[in-house]
């Protein structure tokens, strides 16, 4: 038995042609049907060359090309010439524009696209989890922005609302009985930004944190002498590093995200990302 070929051809990545030529394909579970998968169709003369093989047997071509012009191309050259082609998103495309109020982009691979901005937001949620509060100073290097500050200036919030904005954010807390790590030193001071927060705001915020835990607000931790020693201490890393310093007294997540993805943005444009 002639062995028959299915075309799943695309100005994209294929993937959707492909899928729907192997689901064909596996309702003829006693024919012999290869799937020859060929993406990003960009001219006329890859047209002609899929059709001088398909007519050389009995081969079907199914495609997802979104360009009008090569569709158009297409199934002319293809009835010229006696071979099936089928358009997986044409017909679709058409149904839906008798109901939409707007027209389609007609944009080949935004499926692909979508799917790269949502595994980039994943990538940048996992990485906020892994090097959240200097767990992991490895991974400064790779992080797009470190943000350094004393407990409680909301890094671990911000470092979240920025992965979901896919920027990749590691944080450490500064602590004066903590060494600092010498990775926090090896990477540019431009990738650092560091909290500050007025003491007595912070006090409100460290005495509502004892409560919520069941401890003495009098604690250590809460004081007002203890709170200004820390934050003397962070304002002089911050000084040795020599990076940018954001006052968050009166800021939202929001506002504070908003400063930190300009200077991500800077950076970017600087390294020519």
């Amino acid at each position: 038995m002639a062995e028959k070929i299915i075309y799943a051809i695309s100005d994209s990545l294929g993937e959707t042609a492909e899928a729907v030529a192997r689901a064909t394909a596996s309702q003829y579970d006693k024919e012999q049907i290869e799937i020859v998968r060929i993406p990003y169709i960009e001219d006329e003369a890859q047209i002609d060359e899929i059709i001088a093989d398909a007519k050389n047997g009995n081969h079907v071509i199914c495609h997802t090309i979104v360009s009008s012009s090569l569709r158009s191309y297409l199934h002319e050259k293809a009835a010229e010439n006696n071979i099936p082609a089928v358009d997986i998103m044409g017909p679709v495309l058409d149904a839906v524009g008798t109901v939409a109020s707007t027209k389609p982009r007609m944009t080949a691979g935004m499926v692909h696209k979508l799917d790269q901005e949502y595994f980039k937001k994943v990538e940048a949620i996992e990485f906020a989890v892994k090097y959240d509060d200097g767990k992991n100073p490895s991974g400064f290097e790779k992080a797009d922005i470190v943000i350094i500050g004393v407990s409680r200036t909301s890094k671990t919030p911000l470092s979240m609302f920025l992965a979901y904005k896919k920027i990749k954010a590691a944080n450490l807390p500064l602590v004066p009985e903590v060494p600092l790590p010498e990775e926090l030193f090896k990477i540019p001071s431009k990738k650092i930004v560091g909290l500050i927060i007025d003491p007595y705001k912070l006090n409100n915020i460290r005495s509502e944190r004892l409560r919520a835990i069941g401890l003495e607000d009098e604690a250590n931790y809460a004081s007002i002498e203890r709170i200004n020693s820390e934050l003397e201490y962070a304002k002089a890393i911050m000084r040795r590093l020599h990076c940018q310093v954001l006052d968050v007294s009166n800021k939202s997540i929001e506002e504070t995200a908003s400063l930190v993805m300009q200077l991500v943005d800077k950076n970017r444009m600087s390294e020519g990302k």
